[in-house]
């Protein structure tokens, strides 16, 4: 039976006394205060769960408050500590009026920044980078008064998610990952922006083709397509288009796949580069590249030639986009009975996915089948 409300908030949240201490030095670092050193933090933590000592240092309290997101009453402070939370939420809006377009424009490129990193080595040198910017920009959204600055806010809010619920969904953060892209959909809504809502339901789909739950995937890509259809400029259509077809490729409907990729090629740009859409790539390789995963994966022999292709036109700085390449092509020439080729490219798309820690991968490689021997003239 916990000793205080204090204890019992943190046993019901399941964090260990550890945990606490190290989120409240790193939460007092952001706010720019200076607590007592861990050690002594850590006798101070026990003295206060079995209520030898109240929490006393204004500090101390909103720390607990912030990091367990209760109320005074629910952590067991006494009432007539109100006072700090009004002065609390009152510094907040305070620092939310701060927020001004050169500030928002720092953070779109704290955004852009970790997005040129991923590409070239992989998430986990930006994950936690951008889960402290998401929450950052989400503390002052929750209390920016301006809608035109909340807007503004909510567009970043967004672009940082759904980049980072990707990024998790590379180390194969599935519940992370989910989550992230319900904080897009939730600043698209804020930001009222089709582009970013229909992205990040379609992004997320990705998350239930690989648990498995491939109908549902196709039907949430249906509905960011339904979404973006003469609403979105024609690369994010083009981008709906393709994602809707690797979603029908996974329920093994070929010909809707590929009628889905002609649409893409179709309404692509002539010039598909467009820097109101930094998280869209479907110039050089890419779509091509997209279409060879799909064949791919249903086992046409037609991949070979598109991701041989495709693989030489790949810009350098995309080493995830290029061991996912690798690993495709492992899995057609393991589909056409090249054994030497299938380990070939398998064994270079291992070395590429650990080099970038890609978890999702090496978790596709995992399930290569080769063929018993060589082929044959």
């Amino acid at each position: 039976m916990p000793a205080t409300k204090l204890q019992a908030v943190r046993k019901q949240l399941g964090y260990s006394a550890a945990a606490v201490i190290d989120m409240m030095v790193k939460r007092a670092d952001r706010l720019g205060e200076s607590l007592m050193s861990p050690t002594s933090l850590k006798t101070k933590l026990s003295s206060w769960e079995n209520g030898h000592e109240q929490v006393g240092l204004p500090i101390y309290r909103r720390l607990f408050r912030e990091i367990y997101g209760r109320t005074n009453e629910e952590l067991g402070f006494p009432p007539d500590l109100e006072d700090d939370e009004v002065d609390e939420l009152r510094a907040r809006v305070a620092a939310a009026k701060n927020v001004d377009p050169e500030i928002v424009d720092r953070f779109r490129r704290q955004v852009d920044d970790a997005r040129h990193v991923d590409s070239r080595f992989g998430g986990i040198t930006v994950l936690d980078q951008l889960r402290a910017n998401i929450k950052q920009i989400e503390d002052l959204l929750e209390h920016s008064t301006n809608y035109g600055q909340r807007q503004a806010l909510a567009t970043v809010l967004g672009d940082a998610a759904t980049l980072a619920g990707w990024q998790a969904l590379d180390r194969a953060a599935i519940r992370q990952s989910w989550d992230l892209h319900e904080k897009a959909k939730k600043a698209a809504h804020e930001a009222g922006s089709p582009i970013m809502l229909a992205h990040a339901i379609a992004q997320q789909s990705f998350i239930l083709i690989d648990i498995g739950e491939i109908d549902a995937a196709v039907e949430q890509l249906a509905h960011a397509r339904k979404i973006g259809a003469n609403t979105v400029p024609p690369l994010l259509q083009s981008w709906l288009a393709a994602a809707h077809g690797e979603g029908l490729a996974a329920l093994g409907q070929r010909d809707d796949s590929l009628r889905a990729f002609d649409a893409a090629s179709t309404v692509l740009p002539s010039d598909p580069v467009d820097v109101a859409l930094p998280f869209l790539f479907l110039g050089d390789a890419h779509l091509d590249r997209w279409r060879g995963n799909v064949l791919s994966r249903l086992g046409d022999p037609e991949a070979i030639d598109q991701l041989t292709d495709a693989l030489p036109r790949l810009p350098s700085n995309f080493t995830r986009a290029r061991a996912a390449m690798l690993v495709d092509l492992a899995f057609a020439f393991a589909a056409a009975g090249d054994r030497d080729q299938a380990l070939s490219y398998s064994r270079q798309a291992r070395r590429l996915a650990s080099q970038v820690k890609s978890d999702r991968q090496l978790r596709r490689l995992s399930g290569l089948i080769l063929p018993a021997g060589a082929r044959t003239a």
